[in-house]
C-alpha cells in the first residue's frame, strides 16, 4: 500500500524480541491524519532511516535512551516535507529533517528540525553522508581515534553508513586504511570504490591471519562498531598508544547470552594497560551535537570536491521497513539503508 492524503500508517513495536527480530515483533496501524494547531506543522514522510541502533530501542534494557514503548510507533530519523503549516518560519513544501519515526505523518512545532536545500544535495543524504551517520564517523575517527599520517586504520563493517565514511576519511588523513568487510562484493567495493588499501572478508576461516599480514607494523586505530570475531582477531595487534572508537556492536544486539568460549575480558583489560590505549564509546549527539557545523562544512566541501563516494540503498515502501531491518542487522545491506516512504511530491 502506498502513502495517500487520507490515512497515516504507523508501523509500532508489538513484542519485545528475543534475539534477533521478527515480523511479529512490528503491528502496521492506520489512524486518522492530525491536524496542527498554531505553532506546529504536518510533516510528511518521504525517507525514513533504518540504523542498527534500533534494536536496542525495542528492548527494555537500561541504555543511553528510553526504549520504544509496546504500541508505539517506532523511532528514527525522517527526511519529510511539510504538508500543512501554521508556524511562521516553515512554509508548505519545505524539506526537513525530522525525527518522526516510522509512519507516514507526525505533527511538530519545529524544535529539531533542520531546513534542507535540495539544491546543495540530495534530501536523503541528510540520513547518511550529511546526517547522523557521517557525524559518527567524522567525530568518532577524528576526536577519538586521532589519525595521523601513516598510522595503520581498521574499520570495521566498512562498507556501511558508518564505516565507508570513516575509510575514506582515514585515507585523507594519509593513513594506511584495511578495511573489514562481509563478502567479497563487499571488498571489492570497498577496493575500487573508497581507496582503502587492502579488504578482508570477516567470513573467512583465515581471517585472523589475514588481518595479521595486512598490518605489519601492527593497529593504531580501530574503529569499533561490529566487536565479535573481528574485535577478537584485531586485540593481539593493537600498538602501544592505540586507539579505539566504539559507537557499536552490531555483533551482539541479538545476543540472549554470552558469547561462547573462554572469558576475554581479563585479556582485553590486560591489553587496555600494558598498551596504554583509548577506549572510548560516545553517543554522536549527545557528546558531539555542538560540533555539528564543523562536520557539516567539511564533509559537505569533501563532497563537493569529489574526495568522498557514497553509496544508498533505497528500499520502496513503509511495509517494507521491517524486513529491511532485520537484514539489516544481518549484515544483508550494502551501504546506508533508507526506506523511501513516500513519493517528492504528494499532491
Amino acid at each position: 500500500m502506498k502513502q495517500t492524503n487520507a490515512i497515516n500508517r504507523q508501523l509500532t513495536l508489538a513484542a519485545r524480541p528475543k534475539g534477533a527480530p521478527t515480523q511479529s515483533d512490528f503491528a502496521l496501524q492506520e489512524t486518522a491524519i492530525p491536524t496542527p494547531s498554531q505553532g506546529e506543522v504536518l510533516l510528511r514522510t518521504v525517507f525514513l532511516s533504518l540504523d542498527p541502533y534500533m534494536r536496542g530501542r525495542m528492548s527494555d534494557a537500561k541504555s543511553y535512551a528510553e526504549p520504544v514503548s509496546l504500541g508505539q510507533t517506532m523511532v528514527g530519523g525522517t527526511v519529510s516535507r511539510v504538508h500543512q503549516s501554521k508556524h511562521p518560519d516553515f512554509n508548505v513544501g519545505d524539506w526537513v529533517l525530522s525525527y518522526s519515526g516510522w509512519q507516514d505523518y507526525a505533527l511538530s512545532n519545529g524544535e529539531g528540525l533542520i531546513k534542507l536545500d535540495p539544491t546543495q544535495a540530495p534530501p536523503s543524504y541528510a540520513l547518511g553522508v550529511l546526517g547522523m551517520p557521517g557525524f559518527t564517523a567524522y567525530m568518532g575517527l577524528l576526536d577519538i581515534g586521532e589519525p595521523k599520517p601513516g598510522e595503520t586504520l581498521v574499520v570495521a563493517a566498512a562498507t556501511g553508513a558508518v564505516g565507508a565514511m570513516v575509510a575514506q576519511i582515514g585515507k585523507l588523513k594519509g593513513c594506511h586504511v584495511v578495511a573489514v568487510a562481509g563478502g567479497q562484493d563487499k571488498c571489492s567495493y570497498a577496493l575500487d570504490n573508497l581507496g582503502v588499501d587492502a579488504c578482508l572478508d570477516h567470513k573467512a576461516d583465515d581471517f585472523a591471519e589475514q588481518l595479521a599480514n595486512a598490518c605489519p607494523n601492527g593497529i593504531d586505530v580501530y574503529f569499533e562498531s561490529v566487536g565479535g570475531k573481528v574485535l577478537d582477531a584485531v586485540l593481539p595487534l593493537l600498538n602501544t598508544g592505540a586507539r579505539i572508537p566504539v559507537c557499536g556492536l552490531i555483533s551482539q544486539y541479538n545476543a540472549t547470552s554470552l558469547p561462547e568460549g573462554p572469558d576475554r575480558l581479563g585479556q582485553l583489560m590486560g591489553t587496555i594497560l600494558i598498551k596504554r590505549m583509548t577506549v572510548k564509546g560516545f553517543i554522536i549527539f549527545d557528546d558531539y551535537g555542538h560540533r555539528y557545523p564543523e562536520f557539516a562544512k567539511d564533509m559537505a566541501q569533501w563532497l563537493k570536491d569529489g574526495k568522498l563516494h557514497y553509496r544508498e540503498q533505497i528500499e520502496d515502501e513503509l511495509d517494507q521497513a521491517p524486513n529491511a531491518f532485520i537484514g539489516l542487522l544481518q549484515g544483508e545491506n550494502f551501504g546506508k539503508l533508507v526506506i523511501r516512504v513516500g513519493e517528492d511530491d504528494l499532491s
